[in-house]
């Protein structure tokens, strides 16, 4: 396990050579997305429309941030549990991006889409969304305001803390943790 301070957004060399397990600190701008923002992602693509943003080397956190209170940047966020966005992992990793922000595990085809197009799924802290908000420097709303907290954000953040849970050559986190503790 090694640990990298990295600058968003990531290219698809910035991942290549990272492992399951590995410590990241993020800094720079990502976007939040989750299940209705990637529908409608999806439908705009389908209708032949435009996307509101460019996914090229992006990062999209599964996250929606609770209202911010008055004074702060930004209200308590923490990871979506991610399983519910696989459905779109394909169809954002052909958009370009490079890497995913959540929690728990995926479906098993996921490590096979970040082997196939070199990118990485990252995991965030389930209840830490105290901590988390503190990285968040900036935060605009970039699309679908309608969404409420689920609107598609752009943030700027420092040091925000991820584990590699899928590296870009399909190995699991979750796979390789969980046999340390298997009884036989």
């Amino acid at each position: 396990m090694k640990e990298y301070h990295l600058s968003l957004p990531l290219s698809k060399e910035d991942v290549k050579d990272l492992e399951i397990g590995d410590v990241l600190y993020l800094t720079g701008y990502l976007y939040t997305s989750r299940d209705a923002a990637h529908k409608r992602f999806e439908q705009t693509l389908a209708a032949g429309g435009e996307l509101p943003i460019d996914f090229t080397n992006q990062t999209i956190f599964y996250a929606g941030p609770c209202p911010t209170k008055p004074g702060r940047t930004m209200g308590s966020i923490a990871p979506t549990t991610s399983m519910r966005m696989d459905r779109y992992v394909e169809m954002t990793f052909k958009l370009g991006i490079t890497a995913m922000i959540g929690k728990g595990d995926r479906s098993k085809y996921v490590a096979d889409l970040c082997r196939e197009y070199g990118g990485v799924y990252l995991l965030s802290i389930g209840g830490a969304s105290a901590i988390i908000s503190n990285q968040v420097k900036a935060c605009e709303v970039v699309a679908y305001e309608d969404l409420g907290t689920e609107s598609v954000k752009k943030l700027y953040v420092e040091n925000l803390r991820v584990i590699v849970g899928i590296d870009t050559k399909g190995n699991v986190f979750q796979d390789r943790e969980i046999q340390k503790y298997r009884r036989i």
